[in-house]
């Protein structure tokens, strides 16, 4: 079974899932996310010996998926996480691992005519819930822009730049899904939260 939705239900989609996602940035504007899982980590790390702060950031720093593109891109996954406003979001780098200046190809960006005005981005990218038997697209604003990286620079030989997609979050019971972006090939990544 495959859903589609009409570009206004997408948007309403988009409209409800940006505003969730704006109200939790808000929200752990606080001083709570990300700060408060630094400081347990360091906690254990004292109480632990110190061994286990090393294995824990090889382990964080391991990607979830590395992707061969064209002219020498190399797409590492790092994180796809569950958020509680209802989407994932993919987090990685894209990086020029030839030996030249290159430019982030346009078929990134897929072939949607309302993602491809908006310029160049990763709004290609689907993820494929196998089980589910679903396909998740790039989740885009009330504009038509979709919720991923855009605007990409010429890339230097050996630079990186962070990325990041959001989609619509399969089910909880889901953790495994297949990520998908034109002219890389396809790599399965688990979710978490």
């Amino acid at each position: 079974m495959s859903i589609r939705f009409t570009t206004k239900a997408r948007r309403g989609v988009a409209v409800v899932t940006l505003a969730a996602g704006l109200a939790l940035g808000v929200a752990g504007c606080g001083g709570g996310g990300d700060d408060d899982k630094k400081p347990e980590a360091s906690a254990s790390a004292s109480k632990g010996g110190g061994s286990d702060p090393s294995a824990q950031e090889r382990q964080a720093k391991e990607p979830l998926a590395e992707l061969k593109g064209p002219d020498g891109l190399l797409l590492q996954l790092t994180s796809a996480e569950r958020d509680s406003g209802g989407f994932v979001t993919v987090n990685g780098s894209m990086k020029n691992d030839g030996g030249k200046t290159i430019n982030v190809p346009a078929q990134l960006g897929g072939n949607e005519t309302e993602i491809i005005r908006n310029g160049r981005s990763l709004g290609g990218a689907t993820l494929v819930d196998s089980k589910g038997k679903k396909r998740y697209y790039v989740l885009r604003d009330t504009d038509g822009r979709p919720l991923t990286t855009t605007s990409f620079p010429a890339l230097k030989s050996g630079e990186m730049l962070p990325v990041f997609m959001q989609f619509p979050a399969p089910p909880t019971s889901t953790t495994e899904v297949t990520f998908q972006l034109p002219m890389f090939p396809t790599a399965t990544i688990k979710i978490s939260g």
